[in-house]
């Protein structure tokens, strides 16, 4: 409960700081919350949108915080669930005569499989080389977003576009919208990424592996004292956290979009952290938490034609003061457990 309340607060502070952002670019911090409120549930469609947004921060929130579990930072999110896309359109683009539902859970498992191998390898390096999972991941982002982005000009472009992207995947592999939203292209991915959340947490909190991840996190040389193979459980992290960054593949080009296209992610993965560094790296705590950002990324669309002053940009702005708030506490606790000099001896 205690947490809860921080990261409410924090929340709560971070937004104060937002609106008083807008005040001073002249606009009225009352008007411009309204506003805000109104893109992202005024309507169906604008509760679609922000459900849409919602949907792939959940699955990278997830990946973000099961590496955090286990003591390691997952900065290859972005990475991971690019080649999770590229993988899912080049099942659907190479195999357009399987059928339903074959064909959507091909893809899928397609998707996790990318993500996974990708997230594997920071993990294997880390545990087996010692190489930091943060330069690491950091580096492959870039291997994967320039791998994604030839393979969808050069090996499977789509003839009829000027676009960059690859050949549109059967309608077979399409997964079935929610209807209930309109036309937002919220998809049958929400109703999954709700479930891998709840697996995600019987996972870490319900299993003698997951205890086993979480007790390396906390502290190897107890976990290894304790017989725990942390080499195996570094790896396996980083590779359930790839596996979840490729999954966004599922709600955007099995859900959505219907093909990979360059630059899909308005940078869903580094997101992802922002979320987890929210949610607490707990399951429940990371949904409220992208429910949160997809609200700030969809209601400030709104800011660009219901104000004068302020763009959708603020969005950003918006998120950095949250998180900024959010880690304010572990730095405060830092210095508060230095011990105090004693000013009366020098």
């Amino acid at each position: 409960m205690r947490r809860l309340a921080q990261s409410f607060l924090a929340v709560a502070f971070g937004l104060a700081l937002g609106l008083s952002a807008t005040w001073i670019a002249g606009e009225n911090p009352w008007e411009v919350l309204k506003i805000l409120a109104r893109g992202a549930f005024g309507s169906r469609e604008n509760i679609g949108m922000t459900l849409f947004y919602t949907t792939p921060l959940i699955f990278t929130g997830l990946s973000v915080a099961v590496a955090f579990q286990a003591g390691l930072f997952n900065v290859g999110a972005e990475g991971q669930l690019n080649l999770g896309a590229l993988a899912a359109a080049a099942i659907g683009a190479l195999l357009p005569g399987l059928g339903w539902p074959m064909a959507p859970l091909l893809a899928s498992l397609a998707a996790l499989a990318a993500g996974t191998v990708w997230g594997a390898i920071p993990g294997w390096l880390r545990a087996r080389r010692g190489s930091h999972e943060v330069i690491v991941t950091i580096m492959l982002n870039f291997v994967a977003v320039g791998l994604s982005t030839y393979v969808a000009l050069y090996v499977l472009k789509n003839p009829e576009s000027q676009n960059p992207e690859t050949r549109p995947i059967g309608l077979a592999y399409m997964i079935p919208r929610l209807g209930v939203f309109g036309d937002a292209p919220v998809s049958a991915a929400l109703p999954l990424a709700l479930l891998v959340a709840a697996i995600v947490w019987v996972f870490l909190r319900r299993t003698a592996l997951g205890y086993e991840l979480r007790a390396v996190g906390q502290s190897e040389p107890a976990a290894r004292a304790a017989g725990i193979d942390a080499t195996k459980m570094r790896i396996l992290a980083m590779a359930i956290a790839g596996g979840l960054a490729g999954l966004v593949g599922v709600a955007e080009v099995l859900g959505n979009a219907g093909k990979f296209k360059v630059e899909f992610s308005p940078q869903y993965g580094f997101i992802g952290i922002a979320v987890a560094l929210l949610g607490r790296n707990e399951p429940i705590g990371i949904v409220a938490a992208a429910l949160l950002f997809g609200a700030l990324h969809q209601g400030t669309r709104e800011l660009d034609f219901s104000t004068e002053h302020i763009t959708s940009e603020v969005s950003l702005v918006f998120q950095g003061l949250i998180i900024l708030a959010v880690s304010a506490e572990p730095v405060t606790n830092w210095f508060r457990s230095k011990p105090r000099i004693n000013t009366d001896e020098l």
